[in-house]
């Protein structure tokens, strides 16, 4: 294969899937400008080891298993810093039915507490459908996991914020 394909092979690459990294990466660290970072480091990473991808998971799976992986090595080296813009969150959400209810409650920092506690992969799951806005078959596919899954983690994560206390 020629560089100039390549090039267009990896330019397609980003172009199908930035945006999907980025919904994910936002999951995780709820900041916009982090994302945006994190998501070019996620792609960095992925040319420079592409010809380790053996094809046996689906392009987005890796990509946001690189990302994870940066994301967990930029907490490693900024322990001490807040990452959650609560007005960015809010911007980015729109309009959601049974979610819209917990962002536009009165204790926003209660709520993000609460999903913080939560242990994985609820927490994970929980974000990915609220702040990605990712439907349960994406989700599934990025975690490597069946649609059912996803429901059920996600239906879990719900009951324990529920149960930890919120709305009493």
């Amino acid at each position: 294969m020629e560089a100039g394909e390549k090039v267009k092979e990896l330019d397609e690459i980003y172009n199908e899937y930035a945006e999907d990294v980025f919904k994910y990466v936002y999951c995780l660290c709820k900041n916009r400008t982090l994302a945006e970072e994190l998501t070019q480091e996620t792609f960095y990473q992925a040319v420079k080891s592409i010809n380790r991808y053996n094809g046996n998971c689906k392009m987005l799976v890796w990509l946001c298993q690189i990302a994870k992986f940066s994301y967990y090595k930029y907490l490693e080296k900024h322990k001490n810093e807040i990452l959650i813009d609560n007005d960015e969150c809010k911007n980015i959400l729109g309009d959601h039915n049974v979610e819209e209810t917990l962002i536009q409650a009165e204790d926003k920092i209660y709520i993000f507490k609460e999903i913080h506690l939560l242990e994985e992969p609820y927490r994970e799951v929980f974000l990915l459908r609220v702040l990605g806005d990712l439907s349960f078959k994406n989700i599934s596919d990025i975690l490597g996991k069946n649609e059912n899954w996803a429901r059920v983690t996600y239906y879990r994560a719900k009951l324990k914020i529920k149960e930890s206390g919120y709305g009493e």
